[in-house]
């Protein structure tokens, strides 16, 4: 059996030494549901594992990078993280999403092609590289939008791609920046129109993928130590508080307007 077949929310293509990664929910806007969560945890041990890959693609299927966190399945359960029956709640899952995709030794190119909102904005930021259109949005939503503390990792690698006080900005009030803004400030590497987004990061990516191996992938790893170190400082504390905010009001509320089509309330307690 391939070691990629077992995969249903991500699409595995593998060719010239790189794989491409497509969050591929298409109908659902590529939002992010426990199954993807899943899968987002086990694809780069697969990754790590598979001799054939040097380098991954990352993008999404469709006109959206991803919405981010599935909003509306948690409108139908609200009160916390929408569980499939037989699953026990585990508060860490967070950090080995942010730790699994921080230890992979090869390369991360990601292709933002359409809007990459919250724990989608989180992996592509944690990539090694990005390419954004300019007509897409990005941005960690989870304060303004569904009354949650940015605690699965946007807390960690905002800062220190645009510093403390645009970050502190940007998350409390969910700001969502088009390509050409995100690239002037550093937040991402490249932006290019649209319909060169997957070029450009391809060609990147093939670069990297027939460069030397070991001299990308351990530089790539030097750098991210100071990620990890900022993962042990701060992840825990963020991933505790963003639980806390799952049982509060304005949670309850965020998710309420979402099912119902309406701006939230907040602070109605």
């Amino acid at each position: 059996m391939n070691r990629y077949e077992r995969y249903q929310d991500l699409k595995i293509e593998v060719a010239n030494k790189v794989a491409t990664v497509t969050l591929n929910r298409p109908q659902a806007r590529n939002a992010i549901n426990q199954r993807l969560i899943r899968e987002l945890r086990s694809i780069w041990d697969d990754l790590g594992d598979d001799p054939a890959v040097n380098v991954v693609l990352l993008t999404g299927a469709g006109e959206w990078f991803s919405v981010g966190g599935d909003v509306k399945a948690m409108s139908d359960r609200p009160g916390g993280d929408v569980l499939e029956e037989g699953e026990v709640h585990d508060p860490m899952i967070s950090r080995r999403l942010v730790t699994r995709q921080l230890e992979l030794d090869k390369p991360i190119v990601c292709a933002i092609n359409g809007d990459c909102v919250g724990l989608a904005a989180t992996h592509a930021l944690l990539s090694d590289i990005t390419v954004m259109s300019e007509d897409a949005r990005i941005g960690d939503s989870h304060v303004n939008k569904v009354g949650l503390v940015a605690g699965d990792g946007g807390t960690v690698i905002w800062p220190l791609l645009v510093g403390i006080n645009k970050a502190k900005e940007f998350l409390m009030r969910g700001t969502l920046l088009k390509g050409r803004e995100a690239e002037r400030i550093g937040l991402v590497n490249h932006c290019v129109p649209k319909g060169e987004v997957l070029e450009k990061a391809r060609a990147i990516a093939q670069e990297l993928a027939d460069g030397p191996t070991w001299a990308i992938r351990w530089t790539k790893l030097s750098i991210n130590q100071i990620i990890k170190d900022r993962v042990n400082h701060l992840l825990e504390a963020s991933m505790a508080l963003e639980q806390v905010t799952f049982e509060l009001a304005d949670h309850k509320e965020a998710t309420a307007a979402f099912k119902e089509k309406r701006k939230p309330k907040f602070g109605q307690h």
